[in-house]
């Protein structure tokens, strides 16, 4: 017979727990949290920096009745400047519209590509220095007019605002010992009073052309 001893069951040994507060995990799902409502702050506050302009779905030709199946809303990002230059998606669709020139697939559509079918402009040749012009300037594209006065250090000003080109002449084909080039624009009738001082600055070599985009 065994004695008793009076030795009982030791009860187990509590493991220490790491307070909730100072568990990894917690601090890195907290800053995840932050991270993803700070990211997507910013995004919508980025989104009201946009402008909704028609853009076109495919390429069109110059001639063609843009309609609205031809068309699709862009969100880009524009200044007051360059958004008045495009139609709002929230205006209407003028009737009847033809494109004065190509709009390639995807590309933004300026107001001034569009116009009668009979566009009446006046046709005004330039001779414009090469340097004084992209040097990718093609039919089509539509352009800002600029004259120097001449006088050293004063800036040229803008006397044409977004002309059409209807041609181009080619590298090869450059007028006299500057080379210029010439280049034909469509001018409208409300922008008439302009040419008269083009053409006197284009045979001093005072003529400039940008284009945007």
């Amino acid at each position: 017979m065994t004695k008793d001893l009076g030795i009982s069951d030791a009860p187990a040994a509590a493991r220490s727990v790491r307070p909730a507060w100072r568990d990894t995990r917690l601090w890195v799902g907290v800053a995840l949290v932050a991270a993803s409502i700070t990211l997507g702050a910013r995004i919508m506050a980025s989104s009201d920096d946009l402008t909704r302009v028609w853009a076109v779905r495919a390429d069109l030709q110059a001639g063609a009745t843009v309609e609205a199946d031809d068309l699709m809303a862009a969100a880009v990002r524009l200044d007051d400047a360059a958004a008045g230059r495009y139609l709002s998606v929230g205006e209407p669709l003028p009737d009847d519209v033809h494109l004065l020139r190509a709009v390639g697939a995807g590309e933004l559509l300026p107001a001034a590509a569009l116009g009668a079918p009979a566009d009446g402009l006046m046709t005004v040749p330039l001779s414009v220095p090469s340097g004084a012009m992209p040097s990718s300037l093609a039919a089509g594209a539509v352009v800002d007019v600029w004259v120097a006065s001449g006088d050293r250090g004063e800036a040229a000003v803008p006397v044409l605002d977004d002309v059409l080109v209807r041609e181009v002449a080619a590298v090869d084909e450059m007028l006299g010992a500057g080379g210029e080039r010439q280049v034909v624009v469509g001018v409208p009738s409300d922008a008439r009073g302009g040419v008269g001082r083009v053409l006197a600055a284009a045979r001093d070599g005072r003529v400039s052309i940008t284009r945007e985009g």
